[in-house]
Protein backbone atom coordinates (compact mmCIF):
# COMPACT_ATOMS: atom_id res chain seq x y z
CA UNK A 1 0.00 0.00 0.00
CA UNK A 2 1.16 3.29 -0.07
CA UNK A 3 1.93 5.50 2.84
CA UNK A 4 0.45 8.31 3.80
CA UNK A 5 2.73 10.64 2.67
CA UNK A 6 3.29 9.03 -0.66
CA UNK A 7 -0.42 9.22 -1.59
CA UNK A 8 -0.73 12.69 -0.20
CA UNK A 9 2.16 13.74 -2.59
CA UNK A 10 -0.09 12.08 -5.54
CA UNK A 11 -2.76 13.87 -4.87
CA UNK A 12 -1.17 17.54 -5.09
CA UNK A 13 0.96 16.26 -8.07
CA UNK A 14 -1.75 15.48 -10.15
CA UNK A 15 -4.87 17.00 -8.87
CA UNK A 16 -7.25 15.35 -6.38
CA UNK A 17 -9.29 12.10 -7.75
CA UNK A 18 -11.31 12.36 -5.02
CA UNK A 19 -13.72 14.30 -6.52
CA UNK A 20 -13.96 11.22 -8.83
CA UNK A 21 -16.88 9.89 -7.26
CA UNK A 22 -19.33 12.50 -7.65
CA UNK A 23 -18.29 14.14 -10.64
CA UNK A 24 -16.50 12.08 -13.26
CA UNK A 25 -16.79 12.44 -16.99
CA UNK A 26 -17.49 9.53 -19.44
CA UNK A 27 -15.02 10.10 -21.05
CA UNK A 28 -6.39 1.53 -45.83
CA UNK A 29 -5.22 3.67 -48.62
CA UNK A 30 -8.32 3.70 -46.42
CA UNK A 31 -11.47 2.28 -47.31
CA UNK A 32 -13.50 4.89 -47.13
CA UNK A 33 -17.62 5.76 -46.16
CA UNK A 34 -20.13 3.29 -44.70
CA UNK A 35 -20.91 -0.12 -45.67
CA UNK A 36 -24.19 0.09 -47.43
CA UNK A 37 -27.09 -1.53 -46.71
CA UNK A 38 -31.05 -0.50 -47.25
CA UNK A 39 -32.37 1.81 -44.25
CA UNK A 40 -36.02 2.71 -43.47
CA UNK A 41 -37.47 4.64 -45.83
CA UNK A 42 -37.43 7.56 -44.06
CA UNK A 43 -34.40 8.04 -41.66
CA UNK A 44 -35.51 8.91 -37.82
CA UNK A 45 -34.36 12.04 -36.87
CA UNK A 46 -31.57 12.08 -34.22
CA UNK A 47 -32.58 10.88 -30.71
CA UNK A 48 -30.06 9.92 -27.97
CA UNK A 49 -30.17 6.49 -26.79
CA UNK A 50 -32.32 5.24 -23.81
CA UNK A 51 -30.98 6.93 -20.46
CA UNK A 52 -28.64 4.39 -18.61
CA UNK A 53 -28.12 2.05 -21.61
CA UNK A 54 -25.15 3.58 -22.66
CA UNK A 55 -21.19 3.76 -21.09
CA UNK A 56 -20.87 7.57 -22.70
CA UNK A 57 -23.20 9.60 -23.76
CA UNK A 58 -24.16 12.35 -26.48
CA UNK A 59 -25.10 15.70 -25.00
CA UNK A 60 -23.79 19.44 -25.24
CA UNK A 61 -22.00 19.99 -22.12
CA UNK A 62 -21.04 24.15 -22.86
CA UNK A 63 -21.09 26.23 -19.52
CA UNK A 64 -19.78 23.15 -17.37
CA UNK A 65 -15.96 23.85 -18.00
CA UNK A 66 -15.25 20.10 -18.72
CA UNK A 67 -11.70 19.38 -19.57
CA UNK A 68 -11.35 18.01 -23.03
CA UNK A 69 -9.69 14.82 -24.27
CA UNK A 70 -6.63 16.84 -25.59
CA UNK A 71 -5.57 20.57 -24.52
CA UNK A 72 -2.75 22.83 -23.68
CA UNK A 73 -1.88 21.23 -20.43
CA UNK A 74 -2.23 17.70 -22.13
CA UNK A 75 0.93 17.34 -21.85
CA UNK A 76 2.01 18.28 -18.14
CA UNK A 77 -1.66 16.70 -17.06
CA UNK A 78 0.43 12.97 -18.50
CA UNK A 79 3.58 13.71 -16.68
CA UNK A 80 1.33 13.97 -13.84
CA UNK A 81 -0.38 11.20 -14.43
CA UNK A 82 2.88 9.02 -15.28
CA UNK A 83 4.94 10.30 -12.26
CA UNK A 84 1.68 8.65 -9.68
CA UNK A 85 1.93 5.53 -11.57
CA UNK A 86 5.48 5.55 -10.97
CA UNK A 87 4.93 5.73 -7.71
CA UNK A 88 2.30 2.95 -7.24
CA UNK A 89 3.87 0.44 -9.52
CA UNK A 90 7.48 1.08 -7.17
CA UNK A 91 5.12 0.61 -3.99
CA UNK A 92 4.14 -2.72 -5.83
CA UNK A 93 1.23 -2.29 -7.62
CA UNK A 94 -2.22 -3.80 -6.59
CA UNK A 95 -3.66 -6.94 -6.11
CA UNK A 96 -5.44 -9.08 -8.59
CA UNK A 97 -8.99 -9.35 -7.51
CA UNK A 98 -11.35 -12.44 -7.21
CA UNK A 99 -13.80 -12.31 -10.12
CA UNK A 100 -16.91 -12.10 -7.97
CA UNK A 101 -19.77 -9.17 -8.72
CA UNK A 102 -19.72 -7.06 -6.15
CA UNK A 103 -22.89 -4.77 -5.60
CA UNK A 104 -24.06 -1.72 -2.75
CA UNK A 105 -24.95 -3.66 0.10
CA UNK A 106 -21.65 -6.89 0.30
CA UNK A 107 -20.13 -7.48 3.03
CA UNK A 108 -16.62 -9.17 3.63
CA UNK A 109 -13.27 -9.81 2.58
CA UNK A 110 -14.28 -8.87 -0.94
CA UNK A 111 -15.30 -5.60 -0.08
CA UNK A 112 -12.34 -4.93 1.73
CA UNK A 113 -9.95 -5.83 -1.35
CA UNK A 114 -12.11 -3.61 -3.67
CA UNK A 115 -11.66 -0.99 -1.66
CA UNK A 116 -8.43 -1.26 -1.30
CA UNK A 117 -7.55 -1.52 -5.47
CA UNK A 118 -10.16 1.80 -5.73
CA UNK A 119 -7.49 3.39 -3.12
CA UNK A 120 -4.66 2.64 -5.02
CA UNK A 121 -5.81 4.63 -7.59
CA UNK A 122 -7.07 7.32 -5.52
CA UNK A 123 -11.01 6.92 -6.36
CA UNK A 124 -11.39 6.15 -2.43
CA UNK A 125 -9.22 8.21 0.48
CA UNK A 126 -7.27 5.69 2.53
CA UNK A 127 -9.27 6.68 5.80
CA UNK A 128 -11.84 5.38 4.45
CA UNK A 129 -9.95 1.94 5.12
CA UNK A 130 -9.62 2.30 8.66
CA UNK A 131 -13.79 3.20 8.88
CA UNK A 132 -16.29 0.84 11.03
CA UNK A 133 -18.24 -0.14 7.80
CA UNK A 134 -14.99 -0.45 5.87
CA UNK A 135 -15.96 -4.38 4.75
CA UNK A 136 -19.61 -2.45 3.39
CA UNK A 137 -20.18 -2.14 0.11
CA UNK A 138 -21.35 1.71 0.77
CA UNK A 139 -22.59 4.33 -0.99
CA UNK A 140 -19.06 5.71 -1.34
CA UNK A 141 -17.87 3.06 -2.90
CA UNK A 142 -20.87 2.96 -5.62
CA UNK A 143 -19.38 6.38 -6.29
CA UNK A 144 -15.67 5.18 -6.45
CA UNK A 145 -16.57 2.21 -8.72
CA UNK A 146 -18.79 4.54 -11.33
CA UNK A 147 -16.12 7.21 -10.96
CA UNK A 148 -13.62 4.39 -12.32
CA UNK A 149 -15.66 2.88 -14.52
CA UNK A 150 -16.70 6.11 -16.70
CA UNK A 151 -12.83 6.91 -16.84
CA UNK A 152 -12.24 3.01 -18.54
CA UNK A 153 -15.79 3.39 -20.89
CA UNK A 154 -17.62 1.03 -18.95
CA UNK A 155 -21.73 1.88 -18.47
CA UNK A 156 -21.34 3.55 -14.86
CA UNK A 157 -23.35 1.45 -12.94
CA UNK A 158 -21.67 0.82 -9.76
CA UNK A 159 -21.47 -2.80 -9.68
CA UNK A 160 -18.36 -4.61 -10.17
CA UNK A 161 -18.95 -7.16 -12.50
CA UNK A 162 -16.92 -8.87 -15.45
CA UNK A 163 -15.99 -6.22 -17.46
CA UNK A 164 -15.34 -4.18 -14.19
CA UNK A 165 -13.04 -6.44 -12.56
CA UNK A 166 -11.27 -6.92 -15.66
CA UNK A 167 -10.33 -3.61 -16.26
CA UNK A 168 -9.22 -3.03 -11.87
CA UNK A 169 -7.06 -6.28 -12.57
CA UNK A 170 -4.91 -4.87 -15.64
CA UNK A 171 -1.80 -4.41 -13.71
CA UNK A 172 -0.31 -1.38 -12.56
CA UNK A 173 2.52 -1.86 -14.46
CA UNK A 174 0.41 -2.55 -17.45
CA UNK A 175 -1.70 0.98 -16.78
CA UNK A 176 2.05 2.86 -16.48
CA UNK A 177 3.35 1.55 -19.99
CA UNK A 178 -0.06 2.80 -21.45
CA UNK A 179 0.16 6.18 -20.30
CA UNK A 180 3.96 6.19 -21.21
CA UNK A 181 3.43 5.32 -24.63
CA UNK A 182 0.21 7.93 -25.21
CA UNK A 183 1.71 10.86 -23.52
CA UNK A 184 4.41 10.16 -27.20
CA UNK A 185 0.75 10.53 -28.73
CA UNK A 186 -0.48 13.43 -26.71
CA UNK A 187 2.35 15.17 -27.47
CA UNK A 188 2.32 15.08 -31.59
CA UNK A 189 -1.64 15.55 -31.63
CA UNK A 190 -1.09 18.57 -29.30
CA UNK A 191 1.03 20.24 -31.77
CA UNK A 192 -0.20 23.63 -33.82
CA UNK A 193 -3.31 22.77 -31.86
CA UNK A 194 -4.35 26.73 -31.73
CA UNK A 195 -6.97 25.49 -28.59
CA UNK A 196 -9.72 28.18 -30.02
CA UNK A 197 -11.78 25.94 -31.73
CA UNK A 198 -11.11 22.10 -32.63
CA UNK A 199 -12.57 18.51 -33.30
CA UNK A 200 -11.12 15.56 -31.04
CA UNK A 201 -11.52 12.31 -32.45
CA UNK A 202 -10.47 9.23 -30.06
CA UNK A 203 -10.55 5.98 -32.03
CA UNK A 204 -10.03 3.74 -29.31
CA UNK A 205 -13.06 5.79 -27.22
CA UNK A 206 -15.35 6.22 -30.21
CA UNK A 207 -16.16 9.58 -28.83
CA UNK A 208 -15.86 13.10 -30.49
CA UNK A 209 -15.57 16.40 -28.50
CA UNK A 210 -15.83 20.07 -30.43
CA UNK A 211 -13.83 22.16 -28.37
CA UNK A 212 -13.75 26.03 -27.93
CA UNK A 213 -11.43 27.75 -25.69
CA UNK A 214 -9.88 25.09 -23.75
CA UNK A 215 -13.51 23.62 -22.69
CA UNK A 216 -16.00 20.84 -24.11
CA UNK A 217 -18.78 22.44 -25.91
CA UNK A 218 -20.31 18.88 -27.01
CA UNK A 219 -19.43 15.33 -26.71
CA UNK A 220 -21.07 12.69 -28.95
CA UNK A 221 -20.81 9.32 -29.37
CA UNK A 222 -19.32 8.09 -33.01
CA UNK A 223 -19.04 5.17 -35.42
CA UNK A 224 -15.18 4.75 -36.09
CA UNK A 225 -13.41 2.17 -38.42
CA UNK A 226 -14.15 -1.72 -38.11
CA UNK A 227 -10.90 -3.95 -37.19
CA UNK A 228 -10.28 -4.99 -40.54
CA UNK A 229 -11.14 -1.10 -42.12
CA UNK A 230 -9.87 0.71 -39.14
CA UNK A 231 -9.73 4.13 -39.00
CA UNK A 232 -6.44 7.13 -39.62
CA UNK A 233 -4.99 9.14 -37.24
CA UNK A 234 -3.85 12.54 -38.89
CA UNK A 235 -4.09 16.64 -38.76
CA UNK A 236 -5.90 18.78 -40.27
CA UNK A 237 -9.19 21.85 -40.31
CA UNK A 238 -12.58 21.84 -41.29
CA UNK A 239 -12.59 22.85 -45.16
CA UNK A 240 -16.44 22.56 -45.65
CA UNK A 241 -19.64 20.83 -45.44
CA UNK A 242 -21.48 19.14 -48.01
CA UNK A 243 -25.43 18.91 -47.54
CA UNK A 244 -27.06 15.98 -49.30
CA UNK A 245 -23.79 14.86 -50.45
CA UNK A 246 -23.23 12.01 -53.04
CA UNK A 247 -21.32 9.30 -51.98
CA UNK A 248 -18.69 8.30 -54.37
CA UNK A 249 -17.89 5.14 -53.25
CA UNK A 250 -14.15 3.72 -53.47
CA UNK A 251 -13.12 0.77 -55.13
CA UNK A 252 -12.07 -0.97 -52.19
CA UNK A 253 -15.94 -1.14 -50.88
CA UNK A 254 -17.23 -1.58 -54.47
CA UNK A 255 -15.14 -4.76 -54.62
CA UNK A 256 -15.89 -5.69 -51.23
CA UNK A 257 -19.54 -4.84 -49.93
CA UNK A 258 -21.36 -3.99 -53.49
CA UNK A 259 -21.04 -5.66 -55.96
CA UNK A 260 -21.40 -8.83 -53.83
CA UNK A 261 -24.82 -7.81 -52.94
CA UNK A 262 -25.45 -6.73 -56.21
CA UNK A 263 -24.38 -10.85 -57.78
CA UNK A 264 -26.66 -11.49 -54.60
CA UNK A 265 -29.84 -9.63 -55.48
CA UNK A 266 -29.62 -7.71 -58.93
CA UNK A 267 -32.10 -5.30 -57.34
CA UNK A 268 -29.85 -3.66 -54.87
CA UNK A 269 -28.36 -1.06 -56.46
CA UNK A 270 -31.77 0.56 -57.42
CA UNK A 271 -32.85 -0.18 -53.77
CA UNK A 272 -29.91 1.74 -53.00
CA UNK A 273 -30.17 4.56 -55.50
CA UNK A 274 -26.65 3.94 -56.49
CA UNK A 275 -25.74 4.61 -60.09
CA UNK A 276 -22.53 3.47 -62.10
CA UNK A 277 -20.61 5.91 -64.55
CA UNK A 278 -17.66 5.13 -67.83
CA UNK A 279 -15.93 7.32 -65.75
CA UNK A 280 -16.74 10.54 -63.13
CA UNK A 281 -18.07 12.72 -66.15
CA UNK A 282 -18.75 9.69 -68.55
CA UNK A 283 -21.92 8.36 -69.37
CA UNK A 284 -24.39 6.42 -67.02
CA UNK A 285 -23.57 2.56 -67.73
CA UNK A 286 -26.51 -0.61 -67.27
CA UNK A 287 -25.11 -2.62 -64.57
CA UNK A 288 -27.00 -6.00 -66.17
CA UNK A 289 -24.48 -5.94 -69.67
CA UNK A 290 -21.36 -5.94 -67.60
CA UNK A 291 -19.65 -8.96 -66.44
CA UNK A 292 -18.82 -8.37 -62.76
CA UNK A 293 -16.98 -11.61 -62.55
CA UNK A 294 -14.23 -10.39 -64.68
CA UNK A 295 -14.75 -6.43 -64.32
CA UNK A 296 -12.00 -4.71 -61.78
CA UNK A 297 -13.87 -2.63 -59.38
CA UNK A 298 -12.01 0.63 -60.08
CA UNK A 299 -13.13 0.00 -63.99
CA UNK A 300 -16.12 2.25 -63.41
CA UNK A 301 -17.30 5.08 -61.28
CA UNK A 302 -20.09 4.28 -58.60
CA UNK A 303 -22.02 7.01 -57.09
CA UNK A 304 -24.80 6.75 -54.61
CA UNK A 305 -27.43 9.41 -54.56
CA UNK A 306 -28.67 12.22 -52.23
CA UNK A 307 -31.60 10.64 -50.05
CA UNK A 308 -33.02 8.48 -47.38
CA UNK A 309 -30.66 5.17 -48.05
CA UNK A 310 -27.77 7.25 -48.48
CA UNK A 311 -24.31 5.93 -46.85
CA UNK A 312 -23.44 9.60 -45.31
CA UNK A 313 -26.81 10.58 -44.07
CA UNK A 314 -27.83 13.74 -44.38
CA UNK A 315 -24.30 15.84 -44.54
CA UNK A 316 -20.76 15.57 -44.46
CA UNK A 317 -17.87 17.45 -42.73
CA UNK A 318 -14.85 17.50 -44.98
CA UNK A 319 -11.35 18.42 -44.39
CA UNK A 320 -8.44 18.01 -46.38
CA UNK A 321 -6.09 14.33 -46.04
CA UNK A 322 -5.03 12.08 -47.79
CA UNK A 323 -6.61 9.15 -46.73
CA UNK A 324 -10.14 10.14 -48.24
CA UNK A 325 -12.16 9.79 -44.93
CA UNK A 326 -14.59 12.64 -43.37
CA UNK A 327 -16.84 12.89 -40.59
CA UNK A 328 -20.30 12.39 -41.08
CA UNK A 329 -24.44 11.65 -40.65
CA UNK A 330 -25.74 8.23 -41.49
CA UNK A 331 -29.07 6.21 -41.79
CA UNK A 332 -28.24 3.43 -39.35
CA UNK A 333 -28.30 5.96 -36.20
CA UNK A 334 -29.33 2.71 -34.31
CA UNK A 335 -25.53 1.96 -34.24
CA UNK A 336 -25.29 4.80 -31.54
CA UNK A 337 -26.84 2.84 -28.99
CA UNK A 338 -24.28 0.18 -29.06
CA UNK A 339 -21.51 0.41 -26.61
CA UNK A 340 -19.30 -1.01 -29.29
CA UNK A 341 -19.54 1.13 -32.32
CA UNK A 342 -16.22 0.11 -34.61
CA UNK A 343 -18.35 -0.68 -37.56
CA UNK A 344 -17.32 1.53 -40.54
CA UNK A 345 -14.92 1.66 -43.24
CA UNK A 346 -12.66 4.11 -42.25
CA UNK A 347 -14.84 7.24 -41.58
CA UNK A 348 -16.64 8.97 -38.56
CA UNK A 349 -20.35 8.88 -38.42
CA UNK A 350 -21.48 11.36 -35.47
CA UNK A 351 -24.29 10.80 -33.36
CA UNK A 352 -26.74 14.42 -33.26
CA UNK A 353 -24.13 15.06 -36.16
CA UNK A 354 -26.59 19.13 -36.25
CA UNK A 355 -25.15 19.77 -33.14
CA UNK A 356 -21.85 19.68 -34.80
CA UNK A 357 -22.36 21.08 -38.00
CA UNK A 358 -24.39 23.98 -35.87
CA UNK A 359 -21.11 24.68 -34.36
CA UNK A 360 -18.86 25.07 -36.93
CA UNK A 361 -21.09 27.49 -39.08
CA UNK A 362 -21.95 29.41 -35.78
CA UNK A 363 -18.29 30.19 -35.03
CA UNK A 364 -16.72 30.38 -38.30
CA UNK A 365 -19.54 32.53 -40.40
CA UNK A 366 -23.50 33.45 -40.40
CA UNK A 367 -25.18 30.89 -37.99
CA UNK A 368 -27.35 28.09 -39.04
CA UNK A 369 -30.78 28.42 -37.12
CA UNK A 370 -32.73 24.93 -36.99
CA UNK A 371 -35.43 25.78 -39.70
CA UNK A 372 -32.61 26.15 -42.50
CA UNK A 373 -30.87 23.27 -41.35
CA UNK A 374 -34.16 21.09 -42.21
CA UNK A 375 -35.09 22.80 -45.31
CA UNK A 376 -31.71 22.07 -46.43
CA UNK A 377 -31.60 18.28 -45.49
CA UNK A 378 -35.46 17.98 -46.78
CA UNK A 379 -34.71 19.71 -50.14
CA UNK A 380 -32.48 16.36 -50.82
CA UNK A 381 -30.55 18.50 -53.25
CA UNK A 382 -26.24 18.69 -52.81
CA UNK A 383 -25.17 21.99 -51.67
CA UNK A 384 -21.95 22.87 -50.43
CA UNK A 385 -20.84 25.03 -47.73
CA UNK A 386 -17.35 26.69 -47.49
CA UNK A 387 -15.85 26.91 -44.35
CA UNK A 388 -13.68 29.72 -43.80
CA UNK A 389 -10.63 29.13 -41.26
CA UNK A 390 -12.13 26.23 -39.80
CA UNK A 391 -11.93 24.48 -36.56
CA UNK A 392 -8.69 22.19 -36.34
CA UNK A 393 -9.46 18.70 -36.85
CA UNK A 394 -7.35 15.71 -35.20
CA UNK A 395 -8.34 12.02 -35.33
CA UNK A 396 -6.68 10.55 -32.36
CA UNK A 397 -5.10 7.18 -30.76
CA UNK A 398 -5.22 7.15 -27.65
CA UNK A 399 -5.62 4.49 -24.95
CA UNK A 400 -4.56 6.42 -22.22
CA UNK A 401 -4.84 10.25 -21.58
CA UNK A 402 -4.97 12.48 -18.60
CA UNK A 403 -6.79 16.19 -17.77
CA UNK A 404 -5.28 19.10 -15.75
CA UNK A 405 -8.41 18.48 -13.44
CA UNK A 406 -7.34 15.21 -12.19
CA UNK A 407 -8.58 12.68 -14.31
CA UNK A 408 -6.98 9.41 -15.96
CA UNK A 409 -8.89 7.40 -18.49
CA UNK A 410 -7.71 4.45 -20.48
CA UNK A 411 -9.64 2.47 -23.22
CA UNK A 412 -8.56 -0.87 -25.20
CA UNK A 413 -5.97 -1.17 -27.75
CA UNK A 414 -8.85 -1.65 -30.52
CA UNK A 415 -6.58 -2.13 -33.14
CA UNK A 416 -3.45 -3.76 -31.39
CA UNK A 417 -0.95 -0.93 -31.89
CA UNK A 418 0.53 -0.61 -28.17
CA UNK A 419 4.28 -1.44 -28.45
CA UNK A 420 4.39 -0.30 -32.25
CA UNK A 421 5.41 3.31 -31.58
CA UNK A 422 2.30 4.44 -33.98
CA UNK A 423 1.27 8.20 -33.99
CA UNK A 424 0.04 8.80 -37.45
CA UNK A 425 -1.58 7.08 -40.28
CA UNK A 426 -3.02 4.14 -41.63
CA UNK A 427 -3.24 1.24 -39.04
CA UNK A 428 -2.68 -2.46 -40.59
CA UNK A 429 -6.22 -4.26 -40.83
CA UNK A 430 -6.86 -6.86 -38.26
CA UNK A 431 -8.46 -9.85 -39.16
CA UNK A 432 -8.87 -11.19 -35.82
Amino acid sequence: MLSRRALSRSLLAMGSLLALGTVALAQQQVQTGSLATPAPAKAKPDKSPKAGSLATQTEIVAGQDQQPMLGANSVSAMQGAISIYEEIVAGGGWEELETRTLKKGAKGQAVIALRQRLIRENYLPFDSLSSETAAVFDDEMVDAVKAFQTNHGILPSGIAAEKTLAELNVPAETRLGMLRENLTRVEAYAQDLTGDFAILVNIPAAQLETVEYGHVYSRHNIVVGKLDRPSPTLVSKVSDINFNPYWKIPASIVEKDIVPKYMADPSYLQQMNIRIFDGVEGPEVDPAIIDWTTTPPERYFFRQEPGPHNSLGSVKINFPNKFMVYMHDTPHRELFGRNVRFESSGCVRIDQVQTVVTWILDRTQAPLDGPTYEALINSTEQYEQPVDNGPDVRWMYLTAWATDDGRVNFRPDVYGLEGTDFIFGQPQPRTY
